[in-house]
C-alpha cells in the first residue's frame, strides 16, 4: 500500500504498521537486526525508553546483537529507561558489544576503564582499556583512534594526582603506564583525521607545523588546517540541517 505522508492520519497509519511489522519481524521471526529497529522504534517514536531498553537488552544477551549492546549499555550508563545510571553495569554491556565487535561499544568500554574522575564506580585498568580502544579504532572508529592519539601525546600517568598539564616539567620523573610517543600520536591521528574526525586534522595540522611526531610540512600543515576547516563547516551545516528540518518550505 503507497501511502500519502503529507496526510496526518495516512502518517499515523504508516507509523503503527511499522511498529506492528517491527515487533512480527523481532517476536515471531526472532531477527536480531529487526529487534534492533523495534527498540529505536520504540525509543524514537514511542518515546517508550522502558520498553525499548526490555528490546535492547534482550537482543544484546540473547541474540548477541552487538548494537544493542552499545544502546543498553548508553541506557544503564546515563539511568535511561530505569532509576539512575551505573557505570560498572554499563561497562558489562559495552563489553559484550565489543565481543561482538561492534567498535562504538569497543570504544565505550575503553574510555570508561581509562577514564578517572568523581561518579565512576569502575576500576581504572588502562592495559585493558587501552586494548578496546585499539580493536575500535582498527574498526575505523574514528573517536577510538583521536582518543589513543591523545594518550600518546600527552602519555597516561600511572597516578593521575601526580601530573600536572599545566607543568610538562614538572612530570619528568612521575612513572607512566604509556609513556609519551609523538609518532604514534601523528599515527593515529592521521587516521582519525581520514576517518572524518575534525579535532584529529586540526592535530595533525599542528604536528606537521612543530614537526611533533612527523617531519615538519608547512604545506601538509596547511591542507590539514583546510580539511578540518571543510569539516567544521559540514558539521555545522549539518546541526542547521537538522535543526531547520520540518519548518514550512524548508
Amino acid at each position: 500500500m503507497a501511502y500519502d505522508l503529507k496526510q496526518e492520519d495516512e502518517v499515523k497509519e504508516y507509523i503503527e504498521n511499522l511498529g506492528i511489522e517491527y515487533r512480527f519481524g523481532c517476536y515471531k521471526e526472532k531477527k536480531p537486526e529487526v529487534c534492533h529497529l523495534l527498540g529505536d522504534y520504540l525509543e524514537a517514536i514511542k518515546k517508550d525508553f522502558d520498553k525499548a531498553a526490555k528490546v535492547f537488552k534482550s537482543n544484546c544477551l540473547d541474540y548477541k546483537f552487538g548494537k544493542s549492546c552499545l544502546k543498553i549499555g548508553n541506557y544503564t550508563l546515563i539511568g535511561r529507561g530505569r532509576e539512575k545510571g551505573d557505570a560498572a553495569e554499563a561497562l558489562k554491556y559495552f563489553e559484550k558489544g565489543c565481543e561482538y565487535n561492534e567498535p562504538g561499544a569497543c570504544l565505550h568500554a575503553g574510555m570508561l576503564l581509562t577514564a578517572t574522575g568523581p561518579g565512576v564506580n569502575i576500576t581504572r585498568d588502562v592495559p585493558k582499556g587501552y586494548n578496546y580502544l585499539k580493536k575500535s579504532c582498527d574498526q575505523n572508529d574514528p573517536m577510538a583512534c583521536h582518543y589513543l592519539s591523545g594518550m600518546y601525546l600527552t602519555g597516561v600517568p600511572k597516578n593521575v594526582a601526580e601530573f600536572n598539564p599545566h607543568r610538562p616539567d614538572k612530570n619528568a620523573n612521575i612513572e607512566y603506564l604509556i609513556k609519551s610517543d609523538k609518532t604514534q600520536a601523528f599515527n593515529f591521528a592521521k587516521k582519525a583525521c581520514e576517518l572524518g574526525n575534525m579535532y584529529a586534522c586540526a592535530n595533525v595540522s599542528m604536528m606537521y607545523k612543530r614537526g611533533d611526531g612527523v617531519e615538519k610540512n608547512p604545506d601538509e600543515s596547511k591542507k590539514f588546517f583546510e580539511i578540518a576547516q571543510a569539516l567544521q563547516k559540514a558539521h555545522e551545516t549539518t546541526k542547521e540541517i537538522k535543526f531547520q528540518q520540518g519548518l514550512d518550505g524548508k
